[in-house]
């Protein structure tokens, strides 16, 4: 397949995710949750919840004064609370008057962070991407330094960081519409996800580099359109099999998993499957166009 000979419409594909996340982002913004501005989330079990367990629990805690209270419902007789942030004591008084009225309710999760926490943990956060960003910059840097005359080893550590913001943009633009459409909320657990759907779409995007800096130093007279593209059909199959055997194990914890992984799982799913496209249809294009300018 000449993957070059169709880069413009993997650009212009590529262009038009970019510019509707940035679009989700400035019109829905984020859905922050707790680990990023502060609060409690109680995790309840309650007998009846499709009849009056429901109302009983939001009428007791509508009268503690606990401000606004947002309340999600499961599919496993579960109810998840989120409010203003309260102390130990405070949570075991409102766990006892709950079983005063409901004998049975049980507890699943109870997790109480302050703002000042929430403001310490969305900054490290902010750092932890950049760092990851400047030590693959570093690293490909290092690792291609004795690439082809034709093609500097920069380059593949600038492209690759390029082709991840634009995955991680991406990823960041659908939980933005995923928020507003389910009230998802954007945790440490999609933190996680975006780290480590990095190191995957890196880790896909240097195979391919490695295979045409190789083609490279095997035909150093050969045509730069036909080098590229014999290493991204060369990797091709080895980039959707390994895609396919992690997405494949995921899509199954989505659907038999608990709730509480959906945000982690449905990150992952999306960030292999965006990674694996912008490897092969991105990543060598983009080093192809910019080694034009130097050939």
């Amino acid at each position: 397949m000449d993957f070059i000979q169709k880069r413009k419409i993997f650009y212009g594909f590529s262009i038009a995710m970019i510019a509707g996340s940035f679009l989700c982002l400035s019109i829905f913004g984020f859905n922050l949750g707790i680990d990023f501005t502060g609060g409690s989330l109680w995790e309840l079990t309650v007998p009846d919840i499709q009849n009056d367990g429901l109302s009983k629990v939001v009428e007791y805690l509508e009268n503690e004064e606990l401000g606004q209270i947002n309340v999600q419902t499961t599919n496993e007789d579960s109810l998840i609370l989120r409010f203003s942030n309260i102390s130990e004591e405070k949570h075991v008084q409102l766990f006892k008057g709950l079983r005063e009225i409901i004998p049975l309710i049980q507890e699943k999760k109870f997790e109480s962070i302050g703002p000042s926490i929430g403001q310490e943990l969305k900054s490290k956060s902010i750092w932890a991407v950049f760092l990851v960003f400047f030590g693959i910059l570093t690293y490909l840097w290092y690792a291609f330094r004795h690439s082809s005359f034709r093609i500097p080893s920069y380059r593949y550590g600038i492209l690759a960081v390029s082709v991840l913001m634009h995955d991680a943009i991406f990823i960041v633009g659908l939980f933005s519409l995923l928020g507003k459409l389910k009230g998802w909320e954007v945790n440490s657990d999609f933190l996680v996800a975006l780290l480590v759907v990095a190191g995957y779409s890196v880790h896909d995007t240097i195979v391919v580099f490695d295979r045409i800096r190789e083609n490279m130093h095997l035909k150093t007279k050969g045509d730069l359109k036909e080098i590229i593209n014999l290493g991204i059909n060369q990797t091709l199959l080895r980039s959707l099999n390994t895609s396919l055997t992690t997405v494949f194990p995921l899509i199954a914890l989505y659907f038999l998993g608990p709730i509480s992984i959906k945000v982690l799982v449905t990150a992952m799913i999306s960030g292999v499957i965006i990674g694996t496209y912008s490897s092969i249809c991105l990543a060598a294009p983009l080093l192809y166009d910019w080694a034009l300018r130097r050939v």
